[in-house]
Parts: C-alpha cells; structure tokens; sequence
C-alpha cells in the first residue's frame, strides 16, 4: 500500500525508546523525514542514526521535556526552520505514575495534565497553522485502552488522557475542511517498559511474582499476549496515510481485544 507519506515530514515526541521510537521507524521506513523529541540525548541520537541508515530519511532532533510549553512550540518551530513544511504530528508523553486515588497529590495531577493532556494542546496549537497554509495534515495522539475502559491504578490517566479524547473530537470538527485529520490511537497493555513497571508494581502490591502477574493479564487479552510497539506504530502511520483520509476525530484502540464496551 501507498501511504503517501513519502517526503513529508513527522514530528514525533517521546520518540527515544517503547513506542514512540517504533513510530519514528515506522515513518522512516515510509521515507518521511523525521523531527524527533524526547528527554535523553544518547536515546535519541540513536533512533536519529537508525533512521538515516536504513531509509536514508533527514532526521531533526531537540532535546525537550514536553512539559514546558515554550520548549514545545521552539521545537515546532525549529523543525518547520529546517523543513520548510509540518504534514504529521505525534504527541506524546509518559504515562502518569500508578497510585490509588486517595494516595494521589496536586502535584500528582498538575503534572499529569502538563505531560499528558497540556502537551497535546500545545503541540496542536504549534502545528495547525502550518498545516493549514499546506492545506494537509495528520496529527495522531497517543493515550491507552484507559480512555474507554478505566484500569483501578491508573486514576490519572484514565482521567487526564480522557481529556485528549475530548480534545481529538473537538479539533477534527473544526480542521477537516483544511485537509487535516486528528486522531487518537490508544494502546492496551504492550511489550514497553512502561507496561513492565505497571504489573511490578501489581506484582509488588499482591506480594507475587513479575511472572504471575504477567500470566494472568496475558489471559485476560483476547489474543493471548501484549501487543508489540511496532503494532501500535503501524495503526498511527496507516491514520497518517491518504488511505485513512476519511477518517478522523476517533479513537483507534490496540489492545488485544481487552475492551469488552460495543
């Protein structure tokens, strides 16, 4: 299939390991160059060098907490600096901490909101524009199965990314006519290291085994297993494609099956 995604270009944040790098090689691989973000230097670079070896794409990095909204928008603005054009954008984030609700703080959901639902804002906000003058653009959030089926420890991003949701519905109301899609892919749970810290942290809270825990969940999926990084970047290069160009303003979940709603 021809996504048409050949010489466009992509940002992509949180893009230093799990599955925001599989997305960037996932783009790569699709010949789009790519503006890649995230918080560890070495990481990045390292993603940037497999890209430009393997499908000979131009790569542009920064190192930015996606956090600080002025960072974001000079990340933006950089790439646009070194591109010329913007046809794709990831927001992306680290979940919040696991934590029952009562043992949650303020600060717990400031920060949840700055990392996981700000940061998509700002993001948006940033590219839009750019995307308009162009009159294309695909922008893919990233969230979990949480948006539609709450997980108990996971109070605060079954709240905050909600609110990214909210935010998918809203724009692509508004940014269709413009040629610009906005969706939301929402992962189950997957063979990343934040899945990982998730069951130990089950594991330590039954006092089991890592191995227990992981059993049980793998039994619970429709399909026997976590999903793969390199699935879920799949499902967001396809709503980048011209293929998916009907599509917008969903909520895309790649999880096994695990959601039981109709």
């Amino acid at each position: 299939m021809d996504t048409g995604l050949k010489d466009r270009v992509a940002i992509i944040a949180g893009s230093s390991s799990g599955i925001g790098k599989a997305t960037a090689l996932a783009f790569a691989a699709e010949g789009a160059h790519l503006a890649l973000c995230a918080r560890r230097q070495a990481e990045l670079d390292q993603v940037a060098v497999e890209a430009r070896s393997r499908f000979g794409v131009q790569t542009h990095i920064q190192i930015v907490d996606v956090s600080d909204s002025a960072a974001v928008v000079s990340f933006v603005e950089s790439t646009h600096a070194r591109f010329g054009r913007i046809d794709v954008c990831m927001p992306n984030a680290g979940g919040p901490p696991a934590k029952a609700f009562l043992d949650t703080t303020l600060d717990d959901w400031e920060r949840a909101w700055q990392l996981n639902l700000r940061s998509a804002i700002v993001f948006a906000h940033a590219v839009l524009p750019h995307m308009q003058r162009r009159h294309w653009g695909r922008i893919v959030t990233l969230t979990s199965y949480t948006v539609k089926q709450p997980v108990p420890e996971l109070v605060l991003s079954n709240t905050i990314r909600a609110g990214v949701m909210g935010l998918v519905r809203s724009l692509a109301g508004q940014f269709g006519r413009d040629g610009i899609t906005i969706n939301n892919v929402g992962p189950g749970f997957t063979a990343t290291d934040r899945s990982r810290s998730l069951l130990e942290t089950r594991a330590k809270n039954r006092n089991v085994s890592l191995e227990q825990v992981q059993s049980e969940l793998e039994r619970e999926i429709p399909i026997g297993r976590m999903a793969t990084p390199e699935e879920v970047a799949a499902t967001i290069v396809w709503l980048a494609s011209e293929s998916a160009a009907s599509i917008t303003g969903q909520t895309i979940l790649v999880d096994g099956g695990s959601y039981k709603g109709l």
